[in-house]
């Protein structure tokens, strides 16, 4: 056990409460909520040509609207998330979305791209709504069940992730791109009475935590569990490649002599999510203790995948194919990592360990995006490919080095399968 200290009565309540099964509404609720909280993050991937012309923003730095929204993003991990540990989650929640439901307006309004860029990354501050629901959803769960529920909840944020694009693309088309948000407030308003409703208006018992203490506690983390640090680089690096994969893809497949539409460039985003429900039952794996298989074959299938992507200009069956391994990859690895990290320390700990996990995803895709237009202004969509598969190969070699000091096994179910540092 980590020196973190944990009031052991508390620990105990949070051990009953979570020994009894998630109901599946309540499961599909979260995946819901979650998948839609997420897409508002990535709403405007397949929107970057239209807002460039609406703001005049030069395609090789129109990244950085969704830069602008994961450096929002990141500092509501850090600065939001650990309120999980601290505050009532129920209430925590119902607080974030709202806003959020305001934050999304905002960018429908925006007159000016210095305002849809404040709009944005307030959106991406109060999106990590997400992580405390996961957080919440692991807790919730019994033990023999926390990977399959991470899974489906994760399920519900990649295929919000994916479907943002296919939406997006379709209302943009249909509507304007700035009817995007105003739908997606009205449906965060709605999801947020259905949690209000659902949520335990009871949590968890918590010690009286001041609030800098918990910012640093996320430090600590990092610094006494070497799972919580090898498993955030890994997101870190596989983040990048999916926001170098599905950043500038819009720029290629708008121009000739492609000229595809909105809404035939959010069709993509359907394959993705075919890919990441083909690789729901990663969590399952995980909690036999297969964290380690499912690792090494999702990020071989990452790299592998570049191929076919690559062939975009050639052939657009060949980049759908590559997009649902693709997507399948990224899918299974996170969700195995998710389950890893919440079984190093006890559950009033787990806002603090998804904050710490997803502040490297975010650090990730906000480098990735910005990086990815640039190359993409300079060097098409090869050096985009070349970009991506050579981060994904730098993933793959850091796991095969860092795959002895995880403490799983392979998939034998009579070992142990998580350990906490000592």
């Amino acid at each position: 056990m980590t020196s973190i200290d944990i009031d052991s009565s508390s620990l105990e309540t949070a051990t009953a409460r979570a020994a009894q099964p998630l109901s599946r509404y309540v499961t599909l609720l979260f995946s819901v909520a979650c998948g839609l909280a997420v897409a508002n993050v990535y709403f405007a991937q397949p929107l970057l040509d239209a807002i460039a012309l609406q703001f005049g923003i030069e395609h090789a730095i129109v990244g950085i609207v969704v830069t602008t929204t994961q450096i929002g993003y990141g500092l509501g991990l850090l600065l939001l998330v650990p309120l999980g540990d601290l505050l009532n989650r129920r209430r925590l929640i119902v607080i974030q979305s709202s806003l959020s439901a305001i934050a999304l307006v905002a960018v429908g309004v925006a007159p000016t791209g210095a305002s849809l860029l404040a709009a944005m990354a307030a959106i991406g501050f109060l999106a990590v709504v997400t992580q405390v629901l996961v957080a919440l959803a692991a807790t919730l769960a019994g033990p023999a069940q926390r990977g399959h529920v991470v899974g489906i909840v994760t399920s519900g944020i990649v295929t919000g992730i994916l479907l943002a694009r296919t939406v997006a693309g379709v209302l943009a088309d249909i509507a304007g791109w700035r009817s995007v948000y105003f739908l997606s407030a009205a449906l965060t308003v709605a999801i947020t009475t259905l949690l209000y409703r659902a949520l335990p208006a009871r949590d968890l018992e918590r010690a009286s935590t001041p609030y800098p203490k918990l910012i640093a506690s996320v430090f600590r983390l990092f610094v006494e569990e070497p799972v919580l640090r090898i498993r955030a680089i890994l997101a870190m690096l596989t983040f990048a490649s999916v926001t170098v994969l599905w950043t500038p893809m819009v720029l290629p497949l708008s121009a000739p002599p492609l000229s595809l539409s909105h809404t035939e460039i959010g069709l993509f985003g359907l394959a993705g999510a075919a890919g990441a429900i083909a690789a729901s039952q990663a969590g399952s794996l995980a909690d036999r203790g297969y964290e380690r298989w499912v690792t090494a074959l999702s990020l071989s299938l990452m790299l592998v995948s570049w191929l076919p992507i690559g062939l975009m200009q050639r052939s657009l069956w060949a980049l759908g194919v590559g997009v649902v391994f693709f997507d399948m990859g990224i899918q299974a690895t996170h969700v195995a990592s998710q389950s890893m990290i919440y079984s190093v320390l006890p559950p009033d700990t787990h806002s603090r360990l998804t904050a710490g996990y997803m502040i490297f995803y975010s650090i990730g895709s906000a480098t990735g995006s910005i990086v990815a237009t640039a190359t993409y202004a300079r060097g098409g969509w090869p050096a985009v490919c070349a970009l991506g598969a050579g981060i994904n190969a730098l993933a793959l070699l850091f796991w095969a080095i860092t795959c002895r000091y995880t403490p799983s096994s392979w998939g034998s179910a009579s070992e142990e399968p998580h350990a906490s540092s000592s």
